[in-house]
Formats: C-alpha cells, sequence, structure tokens
C-alpha cells in the first residue's frame, strides 16, 4: 500500500509553482491602449494575465483613496491640498535649546531640516502623511482593474467600476477630490517652509499608469467611465497641465537634468495625450529627447547623474523607467514619425546602451538588493523593442526571476521569447485562478500528512 504521504512533496512543490506573485509597484507604466483591443494573447502570457487579475483584485480591498484620508494639513488650512513632505530631509533640533526629547509635532514645527549628508537616506516619519503612498496605490490600482476590465470583455465587470470609482474618487467627487496642484509637495519641514519644493513634482510620476486606465476605459467604451466623467477628468486635468506648465515649481523640476527632469516630461505628454492633444505629448516628448536625455547617457552607457547617487543601481533603473515611457509617449503621440527608440545622446549612447550597462552592475555591489527588481521591467520592454537574438535578455530575467513570465509587465512587451513559465489552458481569461489552485493544493497536501 502507497502512504498518503507519498503524495505530499510534489502536491506541496505543485502549491508553491502556483503562487500569486508578489505585487511590485513600478515607477511608471504607459501602454498603448490598442494593445489590449487588437491582440489574441498567446498561451505564454497566461500567468501573466493571471497574475493582473489577482492584483487588480488585491487593490481594489484597499480602495478608494482621497487626499482627505490624512491627518495633516498643507499650509494653505484646506485638506483638499495635495500634502507630503521631503523625503531626504532630517530635523535639526540642536538650536532650538530644549532639554528634553520633543514631540513629533513640535519637531516639524520648530526644528530645521536638513539634507546634509543624508541624501538618499529615507526619513521614515514622511509616510505620516501618506498622500503619495495613497495615489501610487491608485494608480496601480486603476491600471490593473482597467486591464483586467480589457482582458474580460464583460460590459458589467467589477473592473471597470472599480477604476471609475477610484478615479472619481480621488480627482472629481467635491468630498473627496484633490485640488490640481502641488504646490504642498514634499515640503521641507520647518519654522520657515510654507510651500512644497520643485521635487514634489515628482510625487506624482505614476501619473501615466491612470491616464493608461483611462485610456482603456475611453476606447473600450466602458459603461462605468461615462461622457460625463470623461468631460469632468480632462477639465481637472487642463487645470494641472496649465499648473505643471507655469508654477515656478514645476517649471523648476521640469529643468532639472536627471531622473526628476524625465519624470516631469512622462507626467506632462500623459495629460497632454489625456485630454487629446497628440501634437503637445510630441511637443513635449521631443523636448526631453532634445534636451535632457542629450547629457543622461555616456558613452559606455553609465548614467553618470544617477551612478552619483548613494543608490545608483536604484536611480540607473529608475531613470531608465522614464526614459522609456517618454519613448512610448513619443511613439503614441507621433506614430508617423521615425523611431525614438535609435536616438542618440550627445556621446552616441541609446536607451538600450543604458539598458546593457545596468544589467552588468550588480546590485549587491551597492548593498541595493532590495531593489534588485526594479530593473526587470525595463529589461523586457528593450527585449520587446530591440528584440533578443542572442537572448541574453531572456536569459538574463530568467536567471534573476524564474517566474518572470508571470509577471505583468510581460503581457504588454511582446514579442519576447524564450518563456519557461508558461501555462496550459484557454488563452481567454474570466477571473484569478492561480491562488485559489495554489490554496487548494497545498490544503490537500496538509489533509494528506494529517492521514
Amino acid at each position: 500500500m502507497i502512504s498518503s504521504h507519498s503524495f505530499i512533496i510534489p502536491l506541496l512543490f505543485l502549491a508553491l509553482d502556483q503562487q500569486v506573485v508578489a505585487l511590485i509597484s513600478y515607477a511608471n507604466e504607459f501602454i498603448d491602449p490598442n494593445y489590449f483591443f487588437s491582440n489574441e494573447f498567446g498561451e505564454n502570457t497566461r500567468g501573466a494575465r493571471d497574475t493582473i487579475f489577482e492584483w487588480a483584485t488585491e487593490l481594489a480591498a484597499q480602495g478608494p483613496w482621497s487626499v482627505m484620508n490624512k491627518t495633516g494639513i498643507a499650509p494653505s488650512g484646506d485638506k483638499h491640498d495635495y500634502l507630503s513632505w521631503a523625503p531626504y530631509w532630517w530635523p535639526d533640533c540642536s538650536g532650538v535649546g530644549n532639554t528634553t526629547e520633543l514631540p513629533p509635532e513640535e519637531v516639524w514645527k520648530t526644528c530645521n531640516y536638513t539634507n546634509s549628508g543624508h541624501d538618499g537616506q529615507f526619513n521614515p516619519d514622511v509616510r505620516l502623511v501618506n498622500d503619495i503612498g495613497e495615489f501610487d496605490n491608485l494608480a496601480d490600482a486603476v491600471l490593473y482593474n482597467s486591464i483586467s476590465w480589457a482582458l474580460e470583455r464583460n460590459p458589467s465587470t467589477v473592473f471597470s467600476q472599480n477604476a471609475a470609482t477610484f478615479i472619481r474618487t480621488w480627482f472629481l467627487d467635491e468630498p473627496t477630490r484633490m485640488n490640481p496642484h502641488l504646490n504642498f509637495a514634499q515640503m521641507k519641514r520647518g519654522p520657515d517652509s510654507q510651500l512644497g519644493s520643485r521635487t514634489g513634482v515628482l510625487d506624482l510620476k505614476s501619473m501615466t499608469k491612470i491616464v493608461t486606465g483611462i485610456l482603456i476605459l475611453r476606447q473600450g467604451r466602458s459603461e462605468d467611465w461615462t461622457t460625463e466623467l470623461d468631460e469632468q477628468m480632462n477639465a481637472w486635468t487642463r487645470q494641472y497641465i496649465t499648473w505643471l506648465e507655469t508654477s515656478p515649481l514645476a517649471l523648476d523640476e521640469g529643468n532639472s537634468a536627471n531622473n526628476h527632469g524625465s519624470f516631469y516630461y512622462n507626467q506632462l505628454a500623459s495629460l497632454k495625450i489625456l485630454v487629446g492633444d497628440l501634437n503637445g505629448a510630441h511637443n513635449v516628448t521631443r523636448t526631453f529627447f532634445d534636451h535632457q536625455y542629450q547629457f543622461q547617457i555616456i558613452a559606455s552607457g553609465e548614467q553618470p547623474l544617477e551612478a552619483e547617487r548613494t543608490r545608483p543601481y536604484h536611480y540607473r533603473a529608475y531613470n531608465l523607467a522614464a526614459m522609456i515611457m517618454n519613448a512610448r509617449m513619443f511613439t503614441y503621440s507621433s506614430p508617423t514619425s521615425s523611431s525614438i527608440w535609435n536616438e542618440t545622446t550627445s556621446e552616441g549612447a541609446t536607451i538600450k546602451n543604458a539598458l546593457d550597462f545596468a544589467m552588468s552592475i550588480s546590485p549587491l555591489d551597492s548593498n541595493e538588493s532590495d531593489y534588485a527588481a526594479e530593473l526587470y521591467q525595463n529589461v523586457a520592454t528593450v527585449a520587446s523593442v530591440y528584440g533578443d537574438p542572442d537572448g541574453g535578455y531572456v536569459n538574463f530575467l530568467s536567471k534573476v526571476n524564474s517566474r518572470y513570465a508571470h509577471e505583468p509587465y510581460f503581457l504588454w512587451n511582446q514579442p519576447l521569447a524564450g518563456d519557461p513559465n508558461s501555462s496550459n489552458g484557454s488563452p481567454t481569461r474570466h477571473g484569478p485562478s492561480v491562488i485559489k489552485w495554489g490554496t487548494w493544493a497545498l490544503g490537500v497536501a496538509v489533509v494528506l500528512w494529517s492521514l
């Protein structure tokens, strides 16, 4: 007689193999919505599609989000104003004259804040006012719920309802809406700070995800994304574009030479696309490639402005993501233009050269193993655009993440060959199954163990 324990090991391995991919919030993402309505997705994307459904469901359970959820209020006294604190600034209370420890609220108001010696060192108390975290969650939820709706092709699906509700709550509903400016983003706390800083514009870098989500709902004619909502969102966006193009804080950020400038153009271009100003989006991205981009990658592929930071691995991947999305939006806004992907910097380097150099550097070299996954999405994109004739990109992804084909980015970065982990089953998908199957298998294993 065969013991029931003989089945335990294979069932446990089956359960582990079917686990959901852990949710990662990438810096930004812009995807041509046509992709989700003009393709029959191959079997090699089944795992990625499963993960998208799971992430959409997981994120939706946390929403909706609003600037009204925070405990702090901007110096304007209006809680509808977005508020965040500069992440790399730390208090220096040596001049306050107090002999006992001050409570946090007194530190924030009375101590001078400085970033001297703290570049790249995140002050954890900035998340005590968490508009930035709420916005990042909102952007991911809108993106993955909108994609899930497009994949289901079901007009009454909860996914489109989720996306529309989340957008309406953050941007449009009077009790919960955000005012269309960032005057108090990344404030440097202390007795003299009354306005935000130029770097605060970076807080909404994930706006590209929201724009992608809205374009998907709009193009697929979702019943939940009504004409009224679309018009209201366009009105809010035009006000915010005006702020981005006229505020001294925003203009200073737009002049930044490093990733801050790259993400400024990301955000502005995506918003131009949202309101139908494709010529404006083309001009914005063209400006980036004519200016900042020219000095961001040297002949070796290194990004010197990112390499000088205290977390160079992270910042290389970070700016690469912004450059890639600027290239995508250039292509989307002017599809008849010559390929921007072969655009060279003043030293003759391309986005591909920057990616190849970044891949050659281990995150362990700068003690950044926690940031290793930031690069993987960029690898997939470059492979899909430039090709992968020697299999170098797929080999890299296979080594660093054996389940890379289950990551959402695998879906929209086709063709990306060499998938070692494709799932079997129908190419159409009507709801999440991966986590349920894994949980079932693990449960059976536990039961059998107890027999």
